[in-house]
């Protein structure tokens, strides 16, 4: 059964700007011969590998809201140059819009059931390049 993990989004202001620096992330792994995924360092490695891996996301909350998902790919355990165990999460490299579902702050991340996960925001070619702040406005006012 597919589980997910919901993360919160520090140092990105709007789905935008998360990939912009997936975008730069990737163009470096790039330029240096290595994979084009992106990874996120974790401290505590989840115990469900099973169940992440068997099609699940990692769900970011921005502003407040969980606003996209990036596909899980792998979890790679390893321990850093200070002995200290942490954990890579590597992510398909392309953000894909949720529906927004509000998040209360939370350290780390948190599992999230297939069933309480927001469900992905079908748009059209005009809705998918509209701004974030465009579109955040449009949902609150239930127009999208």
């Amino acid at each position: 059964m597919t589980l997910h993990l919901v993360k919160l989004c520090v140092g990105a202001d709007s789905a935008e700007s998360l990939q912009a620096w997936i975008d730069y992330r990737v163009e470096q792994a790039r330029l240096a011969g290595r994979e084009e995924v992106t990874t996120h360092t974790t401290r505590m490695v989840p115990t469900r590998r099973d169940e992440l891996l068997d099609g699940g996301s990692l769900y970011w909350v921005i502003k407040g809201k969980i606003q996209v998902r990036q596909h899980l790919i792998d979890i790679r355990p390893f321990t850093d140059d200070a002995g200290v165990k942490r954990c890579d999460l590597v992510l398909e490299p392309r953000l894909i819009t949720t529906r927004y579902q509000p998040k209360r702050p939370f350290q780390g991340w948190r599992y999230l059931k297939a069933a309480d996960a927001p469900a992905d925001m079908r748009m059209s070619g005009d809705s998918r390049a509209m701004p974030d702040g465009m579109r955040r406005d449009l949902v609150e006012l239930c127009l999208l």
